[in-house]
């Protein structure tokens, strides 16, 4: 058979940078006001830098469901749509399955250290695995992946989410017949020792060596 590749499609989940309603447990350590600026700084950043490769088509998957329809926080020119109801699970599931044909990625925007690189060898792993993964430091994930053929199950029951066992509790999931992959293992900021790593992380980068993986 010949013809056309299928198109890539990289789903950023993201919410609407709205103070007091994201980044809660976090704020709980460091205060409402630097995580919210944290969380509107750094999903711009990540927004930014990988909706313009042209590797691959990138939809922002807003909550509120309102935020989709507001040009207020987002960049222009960029598709929306929102994340709808249900638990972290259904919502991650709808928007894999919602997507036209072809491989699908899907990240947070909480992760600093994302680079188009990451999503590139995301893509790369789905030409011969049935599903990618980006572990996160904190036992959860940090990115998923899906090839959807020949089939796609539903891989979110009986999740621990926001524990160590996110992930464990995801890959325990996966039929015996489909295969998986991994990429690197990212940290989102979640907490204050998170933060704290973070906020190092930056100064060492203002004064020292490009970060690794600026691809």
């Amino acid at each position: 058979m010949t013809g056309r590749p299928e198109a890539r499609h990289l789903l950023i989940f993201a919410k609407a940078p709205i103070l007091g309603r994201v980044k809660r447990r976090l704020a709980a350590e460091i205060g409402a006001v630097p995580a919210w600026t944290f969380y509107r700084r750094n999903t711009g950043a990540v927004v930014r830098r990988l909706a313009r490769d042209p590797r691959w088509t990138t939809t922002l998957v807003v909550a509120p469901d309102a935020a989709a329809r507001s040009g207020r926080w987002w960049p222009r020119g960029l598709t929306r749509t929102s994340q709808g109801r249900g638990d972290l699970g259904r919502r991650m599931d709808r928007a894999l399955r919602a997507q036209p044909p072809g491989p699908v990625v899907l990240v947070g925007s909480d992760v600093p250290d994302i680079r188009p690189a990451d999503i590139e060898a995301a893509f790369r792993l789905l030409g011969r695995k049935d599903l990618v993964f980006g572990p996160a430091a904190d036992g959860g994930f940090w990115l998923i992946g899906a090839r959807r053929r020949p089939r796609f199950p539903y891989l979110f029951r009986n999740i621990r989410w926001s524990t160590p066992d996110a992930l464990r509790d995801t890959l325990a999931n996966l039929p015996a017949d489909l295969t998986a992959g991994f990429v690197r293992v990212l940290e989102d900021v979640d907490d204050g020792a998170a933060w704290a790593r973070y906020r190092r992380a930056l100064k060492f980068h203002a004064t020292g060596p490009a970060p690794a993986g600026a691809a």
